[in-house]
């Protein structure tokens, strides 16, 4: 999704793209994904900032007119659904620490509706009683992850080589990248741009550069397909802790949306187990007691499958998006975790701009691709 996104807004700034992957559109991570479109889990700071910027540019290209003229993108075709995230608290400390992250939030410029207990009902009548209270989001949204990565691309007008490995970043004898190596052969380019998502540490390394992206494993429940009973995206206050988390061990919060297609996906665990895909019955087993916690009618509804995928994990929370300082050329586009989907049209705006010399609408600083090797330094 990154790499769509950094195509489709390379291509409108007028530059010549070639994406390379060496599975299909949406093979890796963005095919794993649940299409979350979020401000609502992000603290005040960079990654907030990233979001709602997002957040806009999601809205322009899924409407019939642009300001830049580029090529829209069908909202249907992706199901593409400004539904919001309705966050809940199943105790009143566990309220008063979410209204006080909403009050951040609202200084940032995210639209949080405090709601009580009694007006749960109204907005989700079949959750389950005796909550304390929650934040609606109107942001939020979501799309279809694998069909948006590929009606991006198509949108983009770019070159798409799919099944094509790179196995080397090609530098010059100053230092600087000239290209990509691959199976096929080579494809000489003045900026190659790493948006390689939970590999990323992988491609850094072809150019000779170390960047510390780590596999953070989730599982994600899908129910039979249903009439809309969930309407918004819905998830426990533990749910914004859990993201912001280090830890390597397991962590499960409920998270339940229903989707266009009927189907209702039951997340989210975070685990650091390397890139180990074995399926875990108690992860699943904890994903489905916290989601009949919410909604107890899923008590009674099929689970037809479930399915994991790797969030690449950086040890501050935040992605690495422009220029690298080790590698002129080298431009990284990765880290966003479990954002991905959501944080790609800024991330894809902001590479862009970087590449053709504009000053960036985010101040870059807080992701600055070295910014690691720095703390590693003596």
């Amino acid at each position: 999704m990154i790499g769509a996104a950094c195509a489709l807004y390379a291509v409108r700034a007028g530059l010549d793209v070639v994406v390379v992957d060496r599975g299909p559109v949406a093979g890796g991570t963005t095919g794993a994904g649940e299409g979350n479109l979020l401000v609502s889990d992000k603290e005040p700071g960079p990654e907030l900032e990233l979001a709602l910027l997002s957040s806009r540019l999601w809205r322009e290209i899924t409407e019939d007119r642009h300001p830049d003229e580029g090529r829209a993108v069908d909202a249907r075709a992706i199901e593409y659904e400004p539904k919001g995230g309705l966050v809940v608290a199943s105790t009143p400390e566990a309220l008063t620490a979410l209204t006080a992250l909403a009050a951040g939030q609202r200084a940032a410029g995210v639209d949080a509706a405090p709601v009580t207990a009694h007006q749960l009902p109204e907005l989700e009548p079949y959750l389950a009683p005796g909550l304390a209270g929650g934040v609606l989001y109107p942001q939020d949204a979501q799309v279809m992850p694998t069909l948006a990565a590929a009606h991006l691309l198509r949108a983009s007008g770019a070159r798409v080589e799919t099944g094509r490995t790179v196995t080397g970043v090609l530098r010059g004898a100053d230092g600087a990248v000239r290209g990509v190596r691959t199976e096929r052969g080579d494809l000489l380019a003045p900026a190659v741009v790493n948006a390689a998502g939970t590999w990323g540490a992988e491609v850094a390394a072809l150019a000779g550069v170390s960047l510390p992206v780590l596999p953070r494993r989730g599982f994600v429940l899908v129910t039979e397909p249903l009439p809309r009973r969930v309407r918004h995206k819905v998830y426990s206050a533990d749910y914004v802790a859990d993201v912001a988390s280090d830890s390597a061990g397991l962590q499960t919060s409920p998270v339940v949306e229903g989707t266009a297609a009927g189907p209702v996906l039951i997340g989210a665990s975070r685990e650091r187990v390397g890139f180990d895909r074995s399926f875990s019955l108690p992860v699943v087993r904890a994903l489905a007691a916290g989601a009949t916690r919410l909604f107890p009618f899923l008590e009674h509804v099929r689970a037809m499958r479930a399915y994991s995928g790797f969030r690449p994990y950086l040890p501050d929370h935040l992605p690495a998006i422009g220029p690298d300082p080790r590698a002129p050329g080298l431009f990284h586009a990765c880290g966003h975790e479990g954002a991905g989907i959501g944080l790609a049209t800024g991330t894809g705006l902001l590479i862009a701009q970087t590449l053709t010399g504009k000053a960036p609408d985010l101040d870059l600083a807080p992701f600055r691709p070295d910014r690691f090797a720095e703390e590693a330094a003596p």
